[in-house]
C-alpha cells in the first residue's frame, strides 16, 4: 500500500499505521485489565474510581482512529509526516497544509476523548459488584 501525504487527511504510511493499530490493541487490553481489576476490587458503581477507564480507553480510541484515518495526531500538531520507514520524518512547509493538519489532529483528540469518556461513563453505571 503506497500512500502519499495529503494535508489534513493522510500523514502516515503502512509502518506507522501498523504502529497505531498495535497501540490501539494495547490500550484496549489495558482497558479490559483495569476494568476487571476495578470490579474484582469491588469499586462501587457510579461516578468515582471506575471513571479511570477513560484513560486507557481514550488512548486505544485515538490509536484506532489514527490508524483508520492514516493520520498521526502528534505529527499533525508538530507539522511533520512519515510515509516511509519509522523515523524518516518530513516537514510540512505550507502554512495552509499545517493548519489543516492541526485541525485534523484536534478532531482526532476530541473524538478519542469522547469515546474514552462515553465508555467510562457507561462502565461506571454498570451494576457490577
Amino acid at each position: 500500500m503506497q500512500l502519499e501525504y495529503v494535508a489534513g487527511a493522510c500523514n502516515i504510511g503502512p509502518e506507522e499505521i501498523t504502529r497505531r493499530k498495535r497501540a490501539a490493541a494495547a490500550g484496549f487490553v489495558a482497558t479490559l485489565l483495569l476494568a476487571v481489576a476495578l470490579v474484582v476490587l469491588g469499586t462501587p458503581s457510579g461516578l468515582g474510581p471506575r471513571l479511570l477507564i477513560a484513560l486507557p480507553l481514550t488512548g486505544a480510541a485515538i490509536g484506532w482512529i489514527q490508524a483508520q484515518r492514516r493520520f498521526c495526531m502528534a505529527y499533525g500538531l508538530a507539522g511533520t509526516f512519515n510515509l516511509g520507514k519509522i523515523g524518516e520524518m518530513s516537514r510540512v512547509t505550507n502554512s495552509a497544509a499545517l493548519a489543516a493538519d492541526r485541525r485534523t489532529a484536534l478532531v482526532i483528540a476530541v473524538q478519542g476523548l469522547a469515546v474514552g469518556l462515553a465508555g467510562a461513563l457507561l462502565f461506571s453505571l454498570l451494576p457490577l459488584n
